[in-house]
């Protein structure tokens, strides 16, 4: 039982740095810099905004926001232009609407 327990919790946390993701103040520090662009057809990735951890899974754009950067798998930066980004993305209003537009630029978020 303890060890069922164990794998349950070490499973959890995994699940929970899926898509985890910190805006830093500053380009430098980003894993990843980010632009949000008016149309979902110009995007890389739809993304859609979970309100708890485990809701994160996968590399699927169901983002969470962490309160701390040491609880996220990645940093990102918004930039004011396009032209400054690794990676578009547009915010949609449900679930079922994020996904990877470009699958070329899918790495940025592993």
């Amino acid at each position: 039982m303890k060890q069922i327990l164990t794998l349950f919790f070490i499973l959890l946390l995994f699940n929970i740095k899926a898509q985890s993701v910190y805006i830093v103040g500053y380009d430098y520090q980003a894993d990843v810099k980010v632009y949000v662009v008016d149309y979902d057809c110009q995007a890389d990735l739809l993304v859609y905004k979970v309100k708890y951890s485990y809701q994160a899974v996968d590399n699927k754009g169901l983002w969470y926001f962490t309160d701390y950067s040491y609880q996220a798998k990645k940093l990102i930066y918004f930039c004011n232009y396009e032209y400054q980004s690794d990676l578009k993305i547009y915010f949609v209003n449900y679930d079922y609407q994020a996904g990877w537009k470009k699958l070329n630029k899918k790495h940025l978020m592993y």
